[in-house]
């Protein structure tokens, strides 16, 4: 009999499904969040909706109310104080800081403020008035054409539906079997770390992305998940067989007995070249021919910070710093950045600390007075934090207070003109004289560097590089501006192809151009990651890159297999090809040959 858990609001539900294609073999493609291969069981794991009477309330039961609401507030911070403390237990105290944050906007006296006063004047019942004020927030995460602000949804949504929930007295019990692969429409953070208590193999959710916070905890226990698959909860069943693949995003239901030995076998794999990296991943990366390579991570969270050596990063390439604006709607107080960043830097002093600013737009929070036709393309990154220069002037001057180690340099998003840099250097020197005189300890200048990742800023490179310290490619957005192709639009996601060769090209310019001009060049983009991109990059002259802690240690490995010689052969064959399938196949070519 399987060990039973008390879970919090959770009940299993067998999907209904045809007989016909019930035990056929279906494959799913979604969104690998966190790596690795797991085969088992699925365990449907579905919300079960509270039942509450619609009614308006008389002079008589309006405090009742009231007093149900806070009372439904404090067992919801009951609840969250026991699973942070499975958190700090599990994962230690870093991420047990997400359900701190919970905590507080449980006291929160403007919201408890509102919904009682609601209660009061409108006679409504509780859970009516927390879903209208919830949702004026949810509203503006869910809407927003940023990926993370949608994630980040999510937490919001779990407070809701925790206090919600908390509104019946009743308590509600589950439980799950050991060892299956838990699927469902969303999962919370709490939900995460409740059920990998019951060694979870792995997790598939409908909705979801690489940067949410469930995707960074199931990294951090090493347990794989696939996000963003649609509607799989309806198609899946408690009992069924499947496999997950973490790191391609694959989701295979039913798998027949070829499939299921070809990913025990790769799984195995898997683990072996995992295990084989893993003995690099602390040792510097080196070409065949003596070269030194340098990796950074790309982080979201401070929590990061604490895989950051075990992992082989030597610093942090980017951190994106608009997860501050994460916990509510509100512009981060100047004191709030300066804990925050001082916190980060001194934990990985004397590693870099590359800070990104925010890269936010109208459409996301609550800036723009009207909703964008095509935010992509409007008010965000630079073009937002000069028209509001209080935001940038104190972000600015929360990383020169930070930088008391010299550790601490700063990424400008977005940029399409140099006198966007010249502008944003001429406010880091004025607040840095002004910051230099009034400190009791020494202070230093952070260094400045260009985000590359519009088409007109790779025109204008050999400017841009002349006047800033260091440059970072991001990949992602430059395929999609130069390509004209949104890469969150599941219509054209077939165009979406960083092996263009409009893309191979420019990224062989920008790298030239930054190394004529003594200016560090380093990648942060999906492409630093690719295996298959790598000697080309190399080829190009970069030496820095900034990726996936996850993927660090696998790079090392791979790098110390080719020489720059002939990686720069490879560069200059592939800007002559005139397909990315001809690119591919020349980098496929060169891969195997190593």
């Amino acid at each position: 009999m399987p060990e039973k858990k008390e879970l919090l609001n959770t009940t299993s539900k067998t999907t209904k499904q045809d007989p016909s294609v019930k035990d056929c073999e279906a494959i799913y493609a979604g969104i690998g969040a966190s790596r690795g291969i797991c085969i088992g069981e699925c365990y449907s794991f579905v919300r079960e909706m509270c039942q509450h009477e619609i009614r308006e309330l008389d002079d008589n039961n309006i405090s009742e109310e009231i007093e149900r609401f806070l009372s439904a507030l404090q067992r919801s911070e009951n609840e969250l104080k026991k699973i942070e403390q499975v958190t700090i237990k599990k994962l230690g105290k870093g991420y047990s800081n997400l359900f701190e944050a919970q905590i507080m906007m449980l006291h929160d006296p403007v919201l408890i403020e509102a919904i009682s006063g609601r209660i009061q004047s409108e006679r409504k019942p509780a859970h009516l008035v927390i879903e209208e004020e919830f949702d004026h927030y949810l509203e503006k995460f869910i809407n927003s054409d940023n990926q993370m602000f949608q994630e980040r949804a999510d937490d919001l949504h779990d407070i809701k539906n925790r206090i919600i929930r908390n509104l019946q007295i009743r308590k509600l019990h589950s439980w799950i079997p050991e060892g299956v692969i838990v699927a469902s429409d969303n999962l919370s953070s709490a939900d995460i770390i409740l059920l990998s208590r019951s060694n979870v193999k792995g997790f598939i959710t409908d909705s979801g992305g690489k940067t949410s916070h469930i995707a960074l905890i199931c990294r951090s226990l090493n347990i794989p998940i696939v996000v963003g698959l649609g509607n799989i909860s309806q198609k899946v069943s408690t009992g069924m067989q499947m496999i997950i693949d973490g790191s391609t995003g694959t989701v295979i239901t039913n798998p027949d007995e070829k499939t299921l030995a070809s990913y025990l076998k790769k799984n195995e794999e898997a683990i072996k070249n995992e295990a084989d990296s893993s003995l690099t991943a602390a040792l510097p990366a080196t070409t065949k021919c003596g070269i030194r390579i340098t990796f950074y991570a790309n982080i979201d969270f401070k929590e990061e910070l604490q895989t950051l050596v075990a992992t082989g990063a030597e610093g942090v390439g980017l951190f994106r710093s608009e997860n501050l604006f994460t916990e509510g709607t509100k512009v981060p107080r100047e004191s709030e950045q300066y804990a925050y960043y001082l916190e980060m830097a001194e934990a990985i002093t004397p590693m870099p600390l590359d800070i990104r600013l925010f890269d936010i737009g109208g459409d996301k929070l609550i800036y723009s007075p009207v909703k964008e036709p095509n935010p992509n393309l409007g008010w965000r990154g630079i073009r937002i934090l000069i028209d509001l220069p209080e935001i940038l002037d104190a972000q600015l001057r929360a990383a020169i207070r930070a930088n008391i180690h010299g550790n601490i340099d700063i990424l400008i998003p977005m940029i399409i003109s140099v006198d966007e840099i010249r502008l944003v250097r001429a406010i880091i020197d004025k607040h840095y004289e002004e910051l230099a005189a009034e400190a009791d300890s020494q202070l230093e200048k952070p260094g400045v560097g260009a985000m590359i990742e519009v088409p007109a800023a790779v025109e204008l490179i050999d400017e841009i590089t002349r006047c800033v310290d260091f440059i970072s490619i991001g990949t992602n957005d430059l395929t999609q501006y130069t390509l004209a192709v949104d890469r969150n639009n599941v219509i054209v996601q077939d165009l979406f192809e960083k092996f263009h060769p409009a893309i191979i090209r420019q990224l062989h310019r920008v790298i030239t151009s930054a190394n004529k001009n003594r200016c560090k060049a380093m990648i942060c983009g999906d492409m630093g990651s690719d295996p298959l991109a790598l000697p080309f990059l190399l080829g190009c002259g970069l030496r820095k890159f900034s990726v996936v802690v996850s993927d660090i240690a696998k790079l090392k490995s791979l790098v110390s297999r080719y020489s720059i010689a002939e990686t720069e052969v490879l560069a200059q064959k592939c800007i002559t090809l005139g397909t990315s399938t001809e690119v591919k196949a020349c980098l496929e070519a060169f891969q195997a040959a190593h």
